[in-house]
């Protein structure tokens, strides 16, 4: 009874000094935590993969960062990734040749560099990634850079460049065309362009399988969420997220059977990468998790979610980029796409304004706001933030 009453108390204590740091967030009286003792992991890599609900996760921890004071290993300069589509290197990070291994958290666009990387981070770093169907995948990269890619801009619809990929895509413009072709595959620091030999497939897979902890999937977001808070020992609130950097449905494309086809043999790297991973994670699923545990907990998810959004935003909802009303919110538009955002209620006290904003920040705003904090007497980058952060730092 004494051991029970004692492991009570300690408890206790343990859920106070967590209410602490969540005072806004913990309006519900219940919040899933992880059922066994153990310590949230701060030394985090996320390899942000491009559209692939990556903007939200780094979203996620941006704000992971400030709730534990950690550091970032962010971009050098007026630059917002690391380099990128340039493979990795450590002078991409701001401050590296005097901060050394200090960072807790590395998380902005970058091409994966797994020796240079190491410099960077702790011998401890947690390193995960997220992947998506290709299908859908090549569909939202047509649309984001259809400015960008010039595969994509000489051709009429993401239809008509499946049709006939080799009448678009040169290989020797293949750096400004990698978002046309395996994407994903160069973002982990591969060839693009190699050939689909099966020898060198499972090769790349191993080596991914030895560089990374976990690989997401982003058809499965809710799931990945659950996946990543019970694998570092976070709480619920550390992964509750509003969905960023999401596009309109009226700029969505409508592919044809055929060319949902057709994207599995022309990304046939990509698709390979993605079936591989999607077994192993919903393998990691039954095995950490179960699958009962795993639908209740993304139920608690879905409701926090939900009761966040009543708290913070105007409509529920995120809105086209001409109804966002507050302009630092903005987030960045790229080609066809129409980029949406939130409005955040006007009659919020300052603390829940200021925690509201950082859940509907754009990536961009967030990176500018972290960097003037680490690197205080650099020159800031070319982005504002909302008006209550500006005049704290100013």
């Amino acid at each position: 009874l004494f051991f029970n009453f004692f492991v009570g108390l300690a408890l206790l204590g343990f859920f106070h000094v967590n209410n602490k740091n969540h005072p806004f967030w913990r309006s519900s009286a219940e919040l899933l935590m992880s059922p066994a003792p153990c310590h949230a992991t701060t030394n985090v890599m996320f390899l942000k993969t491009h559209k692939t609900a990556s903007s939200t996760i780094l979203n996620i921890l941006f704000r992971f960062t400030e709730r534990y004071n950690l550091t970032v290993a962010l971009p050098a300069d007026q630059l917002f990734h690391l380099g990128y589509p340039e493979r990795f290197v450590t002078n991409f990070v701001e401050n590296f040749q005097t901060k050394g291994q200090n960072y807790n958290i590395m998380c902005n666009h970058l091409r994966f560099n797994p020796l240079e990387v190491h410099k960077v981070m702790p011998e401890n770093t947690f390193y995960f990634s997220i992947l998506r169907n290709p299908i859908a995948l090549l569909e939202s990269s047509y649309i984001y850079y259809k400015n960008v890619a010039p595969a994509f801009s000489s051709s009429k619809n993401v239809n008509e460049y499946l049709a006939s990929p080799m009448k678009y895509y040169h290989k020797e413009d293949y750096m400004r065309n990698i978002y046309a072709k395996n994407n994903m595959w160069f973002d982990f620091g591969y060839d693009n362009n190699a050939e689909d030999n099966e020898n060198y497939i499972q090769e790349v897979l191993k080596e991914i399988e030895q560089n990374f902890h976990l690989i997401l999937i982003a058809d499965y977001f809710d799931e990945s969420m659950v996946l990543l808070k019970h694998t570092l020992c976070w709480d619920l609130d550390d992964v509750i997220y509003f969905k960023l950097n999401s596009r309109s449905n009226d700029t969505v494309q409508t592919l044809s059977p055929e060319s949902k086809e057709r994207i599995k043999t022309w990304c046939s790297l990509d698709w390979k990468l993605y079936l591989h991973f999607n077994q192993s994670f919903w393998r990691r699923i039954e095995e950490n998790i179960g699958l009962e545990e795993l639908e209740k907990e993304v139920n608690h998810l879905r409701m926090r979610q939900k009761e966040l959004m009543e708290t913070c935003l105007l409509g529920q909802e995120a809105v086209a980029k001409t109804r966002i009303k507050d302009k630092a919110l903005l987030p960045f538009q790229s080609g066809a796409a129409d980029i949406l955002g939130y409005n955040l209620r006007p009659d919020l006290s300052n603390g829940t304004l200021e925690n509201c904003q950082k859940m509907v920040m754009p990536e961009l705003q967030y990176t500018s706001y972290l960097y003037s904090l680490q690197h205080p007497h650099k020159k800031r980058k070319p982005l504002a933030f909302p008006v209550p952060w500006r005049s704290s730092k100013e």
